[in-house]
């Protein structure tokens, strides 16, 4: 396990001589913290001269003064350095990403301390030429400082280096230190479904152009309606929610194992009785009453991720992981899964609801320790592979169906994440 450097953080003296006027030019301000510094050092100075005559020595000013401008200007320049370098990157970006994907085939990433979860799901943003054709389209920042912090365009540097190079592995070392500044640790266990929300959601909100924020919305946003019907006065509720991963329980309501993820649909989409304690508050009833809860599919996105909850609760204090198997298709149809009640969409809309799968992530171990990796078809190749970190290998689809799992194996890969293509997007 390697540990991530921490960010070299450069000494800054700020400030203005006491009596002048607050300056804006920046070659003024320069002036303004030589000042600051000169003053320092002459209180510096004069203790040291103190000190130094008490004990029979004196020390000559000159040499440290000059020290601190050349520490002055050695800063500078380095600050210049570093925005020519960004420059010269900012420059390579259309022209890198103006190649097909893959182009020095798939490229793994290396694990900087428990970033498994990261990569590969880091795989699967970049792997995906929908999402790539969005984030190549961002507006760079416009300042070095701006950018270090910038998760859609450290992913984009990350995706020209993985594009650019030549190695067979390279390091999400600068996203990882941009994450850790968005309170996202990179030293602990993460969930796969959660940290996919949070970097999607970081993205989003860093991205300027509302043109490209809709487009990623449109690109992952599911609409579902909800319905809730009274038992007692029969006063129906409709709301519609937008939702990023289609979130699937592989048990069904007695806790009985679902053996399909066509059954996992079906169960998520059958209705439900809210009783006892689950009852809803009725305002033609003015009290808490039964309700009957439904779901109704409205819109389907591009790219559809699907979560198999495989994590459950025990007793609100234990979480246990669920490994039975559970197939997958290559390829979903939701008109033949879904009942004419549990959609509310035109025909046009419906017509679209075939996808093919693109991507799995699979988790291996337990919950208090596992590995992520993640399988990709490519989507200009059409070729499967493996990303094992920085270990990728192209694999078949028989070796993605051992991600199905299996009630023996808790410490075999299941898939955790389940990521859909429509097969004719609009």
């Amino acid at each position: 396990m390697c540990a991530v450097p921490a960010p070299r953080v450069r000494p800054r003296l700020r400030g203005v001589a006491e009596g002048r006027p607050r300056l804006q030019t920046r070659e003024i301000n320069l002036l303004s913290k030589f000042d600051v510094i000169q003053c320092i050092w002459s209180f510096c100075h004069s203790t040291v001269l103190l000190m130094g005559q008490r004990s029979g020595r004196q020390e000559r000013s000159k040499k440290p003064e000059m020290s601190l401008s050349e520490n002055m200007k050695a800063e500078e320049e380095d600050d210049r350095e570093e925005n020519k370098e960004l420059k010269t990157k900012d420059q390579r970006l259309p022209l890198v990403f103006g190649v097909a994907d893959l182009k020095n085939g798939a490229v793994g990433l290396y694990n900087i301390g428990q970033t498994c979860c990261l990569n590969s799901l880091l795989q699967v943003f970049l792997m995906n030429i929908h999402f790539t054709r969005i984030l190549r389209r961002i507006t760079v920042p416009p300042y070095a400082s701006l950018k270090r912090n910038n998760v859609p365009y450290q992913m984009l540097l990350l995706l020209e280096k993985m594009q650019s190079g030549k190695q067979k592995a390279v390091s999400p070392i600068d996203l990882a230190m941009c994450l850790s500044t968005h309170r996202v640790n990179m030293f602990i266990q993460h969930d796969a479904a959660q940290l996919f929300l949070t970097l999607w959601n970081l993205v989003k909100r860093q991205m300027k152009d509302q043109d490209l924020v809709t487009k990623l919305s449109d690109l992952y946003t599911i609409c579902v309606q909800e319905h809730l019907a009274c038992q007692i006065c029969s006063s129906e509720m409709k709301r519609n929610s937008n939702m990023l991963t289609l979130p699937l329980p592989v048990l069904d309501s007695n806790s009985h194992m679902l053996k399909t993820l066509e059954d996992c649909l079906q169960c998520f989409f059958h209705p439900e009785e809210l009783t006892g304690h689950n009852m809803c508050f009725c305002e033609y009833c003015d009290k808490k009453t039964p309700f009957l809860q439904s779901m109704k599919l409205v819109h389907l996105p591009q790219t559809l991720t699907i979560h198999l909850k495989r994590f459950c609760f025990e007793r609100s204090t234990n979480v246990y992981k669920l490994s039975h198997c559970l197939p997958f298709p290559q390829e979903l149809d939701f008109n033949a899964v879904l009942t004419e009640q549990q959609s509310q969409a035109h025909g046009s809309e419906k017509a679209a609801w075939r996808y093919e799968i693109f991507a799995v992530v699979a988790h291996s171990g337990s919950t208090n320790s596992g590995h992520y990796c993640a399988y990709i078809r490519s989507l200009t190749e059409c070729k499967w592979y493996c990303f094992n970190d920085s270990t990728v290998c192209q694999v078949s689809w028989d070796d993605v169906k051992c991600t199905y799992g299996h009630s023996d194996l808790n410490w075999g890969q299941t898939a955790y994440l389940l990521i859909y293509m429509k097969k004719h997007p609009q």
